[in-house]
């Protein structure tokens, strides 16, 4: 049996044989910072190096997580140097805590940015997109399936969720799109009026606005207002029905969710779309007008005599058949997070933020492709 070696605060260590002895006294408490490791950690690795570590606490007085922290630090050091560890003198509150935290298993740290090779930086997203590809195409086939048993009268959902997503999609909608498209028809006045005035052709400010609205901007906007609006909803809707289990019930009582949740909104807003354009296309045109007429001091039924000639019936079916395929896109984005949201109040507001990115996107490049389809075919 060795003397006791000198005192490091709050602790002091003695060696008897193969036994290192941790005697603690005096107050722990976190306002006094925590006790320094070092000298433990030095004894540790004396030689001979001890084969047992022992807690002492008859001069203990208050303690608190400080004395946990401790105790947690110095013991895990000596177990990983193979070293038997007895806290059995340590009050019984500190060892139910040291109990508890040896429970739970330390998680490893997660690599830093810095370390990763600028192929894993690369190719980690790469992956994820590919995955998240196959997962999306995957999805659109059961939705095909879904319509498909629509279509041989077997789909099994309940019409009030039809109807109500009918009115989301619709009805809630008017006022924005109003908004949104009677301001469009009026920027696009303004715009086109400063540059004809040039040329003394202020009267074809009826022709930019007829035929922008009703080919490009009218479906373009609405479907960009509706992702942001019927898309997120959706995406809100599912998200939570997952987070709570409700979809993993309707897959237990043998109801596909492709069917039973998703099928009647995709229906809906592709639906309900073309209604929504078409309102929107008139809005914008009163906008244009109000604009031709009270700030460009343009007749009123010469303005519309020109709106009338250069809007052809072309512009606007193209505007229709458009805004079908954006309510398609803005559906099954909604729908897509939605069913694939994870499990936490997080995960919904990620998969609502995704999926109204998503549907703005797609309908973006939707409208790019028909744009260069019916130019290539001269309509």
């Amino acid at each position: 049996m060795s003397g006791p070696e000198p005192s490091h605060g709050r602790y002091s260590l003695q060696r008897e044989s193969d036994t290192l002895l941790l005697s603690l006294h005096d107050a722990w408490a976190l306002s006094r910072g925590l006790a320094p490791a070092g000298p433990v950690l030095e004894a540790l690795e004396a030689a001979p190096p001890p084969r047992r570590l022992a807690f002492r606490a008859e001069g203990l007085a208050t303690w608190d997580s400080s004395l946990v922290a401790f105790v947690y630090a110095v013991a895990g050091e000596a177990a990983a140097r193979g070293l038997q560890v007895d806290t059995s003198a340590l009050p019984e509150g500190a060892r139910k805590l040291l109990g508890l935290a040896w429970a739970v298993p330390a998680r490893p740290a997660a690599p830093s940015a810095e370390d990763d090779s600028l192929l894993a930086r690369v190719g980690g997203p790469a992956l994820a997109t590919w995955t998240t590809a196959g997962d999306a195409l995957a999805f659109l086939g059961e939705t095909a399936l879904a319509f498909l048993a629509l279509l041989r009268g077997r789909a099994r959902f309940r019409h009030v969720d039809l109807l109500h997503a009918f009115e989301a999609s619709g009805v809630g909608a008017l006022g924005i799109v109003a908004l949104i498209n009677f301001l469009i028809g009026a920027v696009l006045a303004f715009v086109g009026a400063v540059q004809l005035q040039q040329f003394g052709a202020t009267i074809y400010v009826a022709d930019l606005v007829a035929v922008g609205v009703a080919r490009e901007l009218g479906a373009l906007m609405t479907g960009i207002v509706m992702s942001g609006r019927t898309g997120a909803s959706f995406a809100a809707v599912l998200g939570t029905m997952t987070v709570n289990e409700e979809v993993d019930a309707l897959q237990t009582m043998g109801l596909r969710p492709a069917e039973f949740l998703v099928l009647p909104r995709v229906l809906s807003t592709a639906l309900m779309m073309p209604a929504l354009v078409a309102y929107a296309d008139l809005l914008g045109l009163l906008g244009g007008a109000f604009v031709a007429v009270v700030g460009l001091d343009l007749g009123t039924l010469q303005y519309l005599q020109q709106t009338q000639d250069a809007l052809a019936l072309r512009h606007v079916l193209i505007g229709l058949v458009k805004s079908v395929v954006f309510g398609g896109i803005v559906a099954l984005s909604g729908c897509y997070y939605g069913i694939r949201c994870g499990r936490s109040a997080a995960a919904v507001g990620e998969a609502t933020t995704k999926a109204v990115v998503t549907g703005i996107l797609l309908v973006v490049v939707a409208d790019a492709v028909f744009t260069v389809l019916l130019h290539a075919m001269q309509l």
